[in-house]
């Protein structure tokens, strides 16, 4: 008998990632990686993330490789009211019953960050933790899924 996904324990993230470029979100964008790591530091090689930009609905998702990077070619969203510029973020992983939802802020939006409603809620050091880190002409998030260094994850 061959066993279908619907009868073994996933993830199956592969069957999602069969478009090109489906991890760039605008053509000539800004580079965004990250890793994704498990409570111990150790990369999570059979994730997936996606990126959203919630004000012009555009979205994108990469797997993690072996190494539990991930990367994107986004643009930074206008802000939006007192939101500060950010996308959203979900994660799947194996372990994880329900994705996580968290955020990226932009480091260069040092004064739409201090005054966005979300981040003024969170303690200094939280913060920090939500804020990508600028890259090698690009932008770096790495998303920790448990320890000292866990990202800030919301309800859904």
């Amino acid at each position: 008998m061959i066993r279908t996904p619907s009868q073994t324990v996933g993830p199956f993230y592969a069957i999602g990632l069969c478009r090109r470029a489906e991890n760039e979100l605008v053509h000539g964008g800004i580079p965004l990686t990250g890793s994704l790591l498990d409570g111990e530091g150790e990369p999570v090689t059979d994730g997936l993330i996606e990126v959203w930009d919630p004000v012009d609905r555009r979205w994108g998702r990469s797997g993690t490789d072996s190494d539990g990077v991930f990367s994107f070619v986004v643009a930074k969203p206008r802000a939006r009211g007192a939101d500060a510029p950010h996308l959203l973020v979900f994660v799947f992983a194996r372990g994880l019953l329900r994705h996580q939802l968290t955020r990226i802020y932009f480091p260069d939006e040092r004064e739409a960050n201090t005054a966005d409603p979300v981040l003024s809620s969170l303690e200094e050091l939280d913060r920090t933790r939500l804020v990508a880190e600028h890259d090698d002409g690009g932008l770096r998030f790495d998303i920790h899924l448990q320890g000292e260094l866990e990202t800030i994850f919301f309800s859904t």
